[in-house]
């Protein structure tokens, strides 16, 4: 099938849906690829778990923070050249990557490649709604583009752990270059235009966001290295960038975090649900693969293998999950995913304290697997449902940025005790964020 965009010329819709979602998987695959390369890349880079965090969290810092303006950066400039750009861009910087002498630049590459990722999610999905106008088709192409990401989630340490066994850790960085010159072939056409917008952007409130989040990245590592001196630093530089960043959205007329949404409670507490489970499902992938190779001398590829319960329920469990919101509505399959995601995170920690075999390992990761593909489609719907009217692409927009922030803490947090106190600190998020959720009247906001 065909059809005629801006400027009049043909575009198999097909080919273009499959490049754009494609984009958006080359994105998710980066965030759990480098899980199961993390004892092979502290090996070839001799560096510590702090370093670790920092090659891990430079990508979803830069991401998470941008997220909040690359949706109005798309409407400006328009999604097909925001995308096309972020994508390229992504594909030479994973190149970059791969060829990292030191830790200082693999870090400084991963936050140009969070930038890159920032500038395809939106556009990504700007170009779908360009490419389906019809509500309908656009439903059923949403639904493919999020199945693919599901796929980038369940092949993410599988495929890391094959990559990192036959040819080392720089080989994940360069599965990104082929993906990304294929996505570029894809949605290359002429005819894949969207108009430029007239949207303002604040880039000193964003320039703000982010040194709120990187600053207290960085003071939650050092805390957990031991380094008082610099996590206080850190600690009262991301107060400051906190006053700094309230002052200027304050006084502007495009301010970053939209107003009218963070006034309704259902918001707030769908964006905690949100920042808690990426805060577990980040922590864990990142704290797991370390246990496994210190408590079991597991390889890469054993490793990456051991992740699938977790990551299965991404790729299986969404249609399930949309049956679940068409009959019962939101609130049931998301307290039921964090409640899951609780049980897992305390299963988890029990296994690695008790010294477990695989077995209990598997049965807490699947419960924090479930749990995620529970509550992550089922909390875009509640909080698109609880944001004020004509709020819902800023709400989708912001619900994503917080997930990244919380996984950006999640890493940073969770590394600070990689043992079972980790997971059972995932647990406990999980947890509390469900009873704020249980809480609150989503009719009423």
């Amino acid at each position: 099938m065909t059809v005629l965009i801006s400027s009049g010329r043909p575009v198999a819709r097909r080919t273009a849906l499959l490049g754009v979602s494609l984009g958006y998987f080359m994105v998710l695959l980066d965030m759990t690829v480098l899980a199961v390369a993390e004892p092979d890349l502290a090996a070839s880079l001799r560096t510590s778990v702090a370093g670790l965090q920092w090659a891990t969290t430079g990508y979803t810092v830069a991401f998470g923070a941008l997220l909040l303006s690359a949706g109005a950066v798309a409407d400006r400039y328009g999604a097909h050249r925001v995308f096309r750009c972020g994508v390229a861009a992504f594909g030479a910087v994973s190149a970059v990557s791969a060829f990292a002498p030191t830790l200082g630049a693999l870090v400084a590459a991963r936050v140009v490649l969070g930038v890159a990722a920032a500038a395809c999610v939106p556009a990504s999905l700007a170009l779908v709604a360009r490419l389906y106008p019809d509500p309908a088709e656009r439903a059923r192409a949403v639904a493919v583009w999020a199945a693919v990401s599901g796929a980038a989630v369940a092949a993410g340490p599988v495929a890391g752990g094959l990559l990192v066994d036959a040819a080392g850790w720089r080989s994940v960085f360069l599965v990104n270059v082929p993906l990304a010159l294929l996505v570029l072939g894809a949605t290359g056409g002429r005819g894949l235009r969207c108009p430029r917008g007239d949207r303002r952007i604040d880039w000193a409130a964003q320039a703000a966001a982010c040194g709120v989040l990187a600053l207290l990245t960085d003071a939650l590592i050092a805390a957990g290295a031991r380094d008082g001196a610099r996590a206080a630093l850190s600690g009262v530089g991301a107060l400051v960038a906190v006053a700094v960043f309230v002052v200027l959205e304050r006084r502007s007329e495009a301010p970053v975090l939209p107003r009218a949404l963070l006034a309704g409670r259902g918001v707030r507490a769908g964006l905690a649900a949100g920042a808690a489970t990426n805060f577990a499902l980040n922590g864990i992938l990142f704290v797991l693969p370390l246990l496994l190779r210190r408590d079991h001398g597991w390889g890469a590829a054993v490793s990456g293998m051991a992740f699938l319960p977790l990551t299965l329920p991404f790729a299986l469990n969404p249609p399930l999950t949309g049956r679940l919101v068409a009959r019962f509505g939101p609130r049931v399959p998301i307290l039921a995913g964090l409640g899951s995601l609780t049980v897992g995170g305390a299963a988890l920690a029990w296994a690695s304290w008790a010294g477990a075999g695989y077995g209990p390992l598997a049965a807490g990761l699947l419960l924090a697997g479930t749990g995620v593909s529970l509550v992550l489609p089922a909390l875009a719907a509640a909080v698109v449902a609880a944001a004020p009217e004509g709020t819902a692409g800023s709400a989708g927009g912001l619900l994503n940025a917080t997930r990244q922030a919380g996984a950006t803490l999640g890493v940073a947090a969770m590394g600070a005790f990689v043992g079972p106190g980790a997971l059972l600190l995932a647990a406990g998020a999980c947890a509390a964020a469900g009873a704020w959720f249980a809480a609150v009247d989503l009719k009423r906001g």
